[in-house]
């Protein structure tokens, strides 16, 4: 009986006595989510490389809060590309295939896109923030250039953290004996011990989740205020409609910024979690829970084009422009105007 189920169980590297199993599913199963997985994909990589067309495209898109849109884009797009696919592999068939250096480069790469991709929401809302906030002294604080050596000096800082983390494998300091008896030829998964599970979650996270909830309250407030103001001075002159526009888009300004905060929290709070406590509950986490946990963080990728893109006006208009452009052949570019 014993023998039969040994030989029913298909491994990565049936001719490796060490093998790992291959994930035991049904292949319409397999199909499904491979489908699933794939559309996710596609959508998160021509999103935002969309967005990274239009900005780059259009010289009324490059400002400082469109700079660090565009970078956020180029994270989740390289996320979509250089990362996703093959962590679907491993999802679906449970086997990593690329050997042990690429799986270490995979998860490297993979922490440095989800840590930049935070911190970029972060520089987001605190430029916010100061456009809302403080609007008469934004131009002069925010400009192209400290924007520019932000978003370089976050995407140094997400490449070094990470690839030092993973290479190192500080992660893992007190896990060997657990690790030698979970691995297998053919796996690649990163173990955090309970500190560094702490750190990463609290660096990756809870700091960014703190400093977005925590601007976005003042942001709604203000602009609360600034709505009550301005309804009292509306009237029937072209100030009043003014007061009015203005309202209009501060009000749709806080609803966007709701929406990001909410899709932040929905997707990474369960894989935040479970990141930190597991370390203290000797990893009883099923694996198949972790892999749906952490492409739910994944979906965040997926989402940030069409909250930042689909979601203003001024992206709408280019889309549209970019497709009459180059896939229909119309030029229509000359009767756009971005506000």
């Amino acid at each position: 009986m014993s023998f039969n189920e040994t030989e029913n169980i298909l491994l990565c590297y049936p001719l490796h006595p060490d093998s790992c199993p291959r994930a035991q599913r049904l292949t319409v199963v397999k199909m499904a989510i491979y489908a699933f997985i794939s559309f996710m994909i596609l959508m998160t990589v021509l999103g935002n490389l969309l967005i990274i067309i239009s900005i780059s495209h259009f010289k009324q898109l490059q400002s400082p809060t469109h700079l660090i849109v565009q970078s956020l884009a180029v994270c989740d797009c390289l996320m979509g590309s250089l990362v996703m696919p093959y962590s679907m592999v491993r999802s679906v068939e449970g086997c990593w295939f690329l050997g042990d250096v690429i799986c270490k480069v995979h998860s490297s790469l993979d922490m440095t896109f989800c840590f930049s991709s935070l911190i970029h929401l972060s520089l987001i809302s605190i430029d916010r923030y100061w456009a809302i906030c403080d609007p008469l002294r934004y131009r002069m604080r925010i400009t192209n250039n400290t924007v520019t050596v932000l978003i370089t000096l976050t995407w140094i800082f997400s490449f070094v953290y990470s690839f030092s983390v993973v290479f190192s494998g500080v992660n893992a300091v007190g896990l060997e004996s657990y690790i030698l008896q979970v691995s297998c030829f053919g796996g690649c998964v990163l173990f955090f011990n309970k500190e560094w599970g702490l750190i990463c979650i609290i660096l990756l996270f809870f700091i960014p989740g703190t400093i977005m909830s925590s601007l976005y309250i003042i942001i709604f407030d203000v602009v609360k205020k600034h709505t009550k103001v301005l309804s009292v001075k509306v009237s029937v002159t072209t100030t009043g409609v003014n007061s009015q526009s203005s309202a209009h888009r501060e009000r749709k300004a806080a609803k966007t910024l709701a929406l990001v905060m909410g899709v932040f929290f929905l997707c990474w709070l369960p894989y935040a979690i479970a990141t930190a406590v597991d370390p203290f509950l000797n990893f009883v986490t099923p694996a198949d829970v972790f892999e749906a946990l952490f492409w739910f963080a994944y979906f965040n990728s997926a989402c940030n084009p069409l909250i930042y893109g689909f979601f203003y006006p001024c992206f709408q208009k280019a889309f549209k422009t970019l497709l009459y452009t180059y896939i229909c052949g119309f030029n229509h570019s000359h009767t756009l105007t971005f506000k």
